[in-house]
């Protein structure tokens, strides 16, 4: 075993006898029509919530439960299927619980190691910069709505820092989706609640959770203001939102210039162009400003260093007379 894997094991191991299992609930919102749904409580399970008003019925799944509207499901089958068929091409996942019991420090696959180590740093930087500063605020942990959640590395890593995550994405596939949070679970003294379900239609009440963060996920909205307001009717008062790895462009030409290129690229080697949904795919400053201007929050940028490879990228553009490439910060908002 190596010595970082054996490093993040003894931490889980730890984590779990220092946590231990509580009962936990968590206030409902139907996502079909918005009616409250009661109260869900995750320890001991209990009878699968119906909605009182249109009759959702909110179903538990290998331990997923699926929060997603029928109607939505089937709009977003065509998106889903293709993003896995990128993710699964592009060699993600793996059948072992090393690989992601080490996420997001090493790819034991090193399949796709160069964008794992900007994730790790990306999350460093988190650990050390942002983290400490919004625990100062909530001594006794944090509720936190990790949204996109993906095979949930985050959602674990935050975990064994002793918050209460909550992992919300569309897939539950057991390589890169929600059910790949299997090889956490044994680690947690209390597993962590995963939810299928869509970004733009959270089905929680509002005020209940201290953090927001979309981790390599917010470019996947189709309205930034939809998405931002329905993650801040999540959030208590004080409440912080964090943009983590999204694409990032000073200037709006460069980020519609990428996207023409990835989607020529995905035709040419899958067959489709991929935008089934029509992502926004990238952040500019104006977008930023346009969401203060309709919330009032105010964002921070954090600037991981990346290493000098990466940050030379610009230049080497400017010299080929390419677009020039995306940056990748840390955007922070806070509701005041």
């Amino acid at each position: 075993m190596s010595a970082l894997l054996q490093t993040s094991t003894q931490a889980a191991s730890e984590a779990a006898i220092a946590l231990p299992a509580q009962s936990r609930s968590l206030l409902l919102r139907c996502p079909v029509c918005t009616h409250p749904m009661g109260t869900l409580v995750l320890l001991p399970m209990r009878l699968e919530p119906q909605c009182p008003a249109c009759g959702f019925i909110l179903k538990n799944e290998r331990g997923i439960w699926k929060a997603l509207a029928p109607c939505r499901d089937e709009r977003y089958r065509q998106f889903v299927t293709e993003y896995q068929t990128i993710r699964q091409s592009e060699g993600r996942g793996s059948s072992g619980g090393r690989y992601y019991l080490a996420l997001p420090f090493k790819d034991a696959t090193g399949r796709n190691s160069w964008q794992w180590k900007l994730r790790a740093r990306s999350f460093r930087y988190l650990q050390r910069k942002i983290l400490p500063q919004i625990e100062r605020e909530h001594k006794g942990g944090l509720d936190v709505l990790d949204v996109g959640a993906g095979n949930c590395w985050l959602s674990y890593r935050l975990a064994l820092r002793g918050y209460r995550p909550v992992a919300i994405d569309l897939r539950t596939d057991e390589l890169d989706g929600l059910g790949a949070a299997r090889h956490y679970l044994r680690f947690l003294s209390q597993p962590f609640p995963r939810f299928r379900a869509e970004m733009d239609r959270l089905p929680f009440a509002g005020a209940q959770f201290d953090l927001v963060i979309f981790n390599a996920s917010f470019h996947y909205s189709e309205d930034y203001r939809t998405t931002l307001g329905e993650a801040l009717r999540c959030l208590r008062r004080a409440g912080h939102i964090l943009i983590v790895d999204s694409p990032f462009y000073n200037r709006e030409e460069s980020g519609r210039a990428m996207m023409a290129e990835r989607r020529k690229a995905y035709v040419e080697k899958y067959g489709f162009a991929s935008d089934s949904v029509a992502s926004c795919e990238f952040l500019t400053r104006q977008n930023l400003e346009q969401l203060t201007c309709a919330y009032g929050v105010q964002w921070r940028l954090g600037k991981p260093w990346y290493g000098l490879r990466w940050a030379l990228r610009p230049l080497q553009a400017r010299l080929a007379r390419r677009r020039k490439p995306a940056k990748f910060y840390i955007v922070w908002g806070m509701l005041q």
